[in-house]
């Protein structure tokens, strides 16, 4: 007769007494191999739908660092970065409160290359709007340009 074996996949083997484990080892071996291609299968789908969520999630990391850049630059432009602003002495400490980088140009009409360091000035203005920029008329703000040392025209400071 023969003697009936169930494995794992639910495969019947029937098992003659003349080679009982060649029979065996064949069918276990089959079965096993099936096995692992189901295995093999699943763990692929499960490898894509993890590198499609990673991707959403870079997504998402990147969407939220454009809109905080976004929401950066808005605030700058209120503040009047991205543009060279002349201050009046009066408001310039609470002009410079208001940014935590300032570029100022201390300045005088009548020196042309205090014009030319204008022109570069703001160039440099709307590509950094991180930075703000100011200018003060150093002959109408004789209180800051002795507090800061002013003595040479065009004079930049950073603060």
């Amino acid at each position: 007769g023969c003697v009936c074996v169930c494995v794992c996949v639910c495969v019947c083997v029937c098992v003659f007494r003349m080679d009982p484990q060649g029979v065996l080892e064949q069918a276990v071996l089959q079965s096993t191999q099936a096995m692992e291609d189901k295995l093999d299968q699943e763990i692929q789908q499960l490898g894509e739908v993890e590198v499609e969520d990673e991707m959403e999630l870079f997504r998402a990391r990147r969407m939220r660092g454009l809109k905080e850049s976004a929401r950066k630059r808005d605030e700058y432009v209120r503040q009047g970065h991205g543009a060279l602003s002349e201050v009046p002495e009066k408001e310039f400490f609470a002009e410079v409160k208001k940014s935590h980088r300032v570029v100022c140009h201390f300045f005088r009409n009548s020196n042309r290359h205090c014009q030319t360091l204008d022109e570069h000035l703001m160039l440099l203005a709307q590509k950094h709007l991180e930075t703000r920029f100011l200018k003060v008329d150093a002959e109408k703000s004789p209180f800051l340009t002795e507090k800061l040392r002013i003595w040479m025209l065009p004079t930049l400071t950073l603060v």
